[in-house]
């Protein structure tokens, strides 16, 4: 981080040369921290409202602490996603505080309690799709949404979703985690008028193909109103919602 830029900001802050708009304005277009490996952006939540995700994958435990040890001197809730388990003890044994979300492959380093805004509902289709629906409610809990969970709610039971249409319809964004044949989103698009995050997932026998026959599925929506994730992206979705989210509670 530039101190200097950031003190001299201030300083032009309280004497009136600057104002506080055109100071944050400048705080936004500091530089990022280089760590040689990783260049960190430590100023994203003034630009995107969250701080910097960190992928773990590809990375080895030592880069994830490093990277989560700079980004926890400027933030707390700090996402680790697809934390497998060298990664998970890595973490926890770095000193910082930590918790994980085993399901879901997350960490959230230095996490903070906060009230959530607006309404985002996640809904999977069945329990195989748990953990890409928990990785979404996790990520935007911790952004700082609202989050209600409505699992197993798949087409192969559409008994299952319909007694849940009032707290659908309440919601500002839905999630909806879906492998096989990815239908789940188009039911929803067609029953409710709120904006639906398809995310297709990786479960299904051979012809889902890894989750392309569900992702086709969800492209190929004749619902209006759906947008969709890669496979698994459950992080994806959940950042999505959470702008989506945001901003109705804003306008509200």
């Amino acid at each position: 981080m530039d101190r200097e830029k950031v003190k001299a900001l201030l300083e032009a802050v309280a004497a009136g040369s600057v104002t506080a708009d055109q100071a944050l304005v400048g705080l936004r277009n500091l530089p990022v921290e280089d760590l040689r490996f990783a260049r960190v952006d430590l100023h994203r939540s003034l630009r995107h409202g969250v701080p910097e995700a960190v992928f773990c994958q590809g990375k080895t435990p030592e880069q994830v602490v490093a990277i989560a040890e700079r980004l926890a001197t400027e933030h707390d809730n700090i996402l680790c996603t697809r934390a497998d388990r060298p990664v998970v003890d890595a973490l926890l044994g770095s000193g910082l505080p930590c918790r994980v979300h085993a399901p879901s492959r997350l960490v959230v380093v230095k996490p903070a309690a906060h009230e959530g805004v607006g309404l985002i509902v996640v809904v999977s289709a069945g329990t195989s799709d748990s953990a890409v629906a928990e990785e979404a409610a996790v990520t935007a809990e911790t952004m700082g949404n609202r989050v209600e969970r409505l699992y197993d709610c798949g087409v192969a039971g559409l008994h299952r979703l319909v007694p849940h249409l009032d707290l659908l319809s309440e919601a500002n964004a839905i999630i909806a985690v879906a492998g096989m044949e990815g239908a789940l989103p188009s039911v929803i698009g067609g029953l409710v008028d709120r904006p639906v995050i398809a995310v297709p997932t990786s479960v299904g026998y051979g012809a889902s193909l890894g989750g392309i026959a569900a992702l086709l599925a969800m492209l190929n929506s004749c619902a209006p109103g759906i947008s969709v994730v890669n496979i698994d992206n459950g992080y994806g979705a959940a950042a999505q919602a959470n702008q989506i989210n945001k901003l109705a509670a804003k306008v509200r």
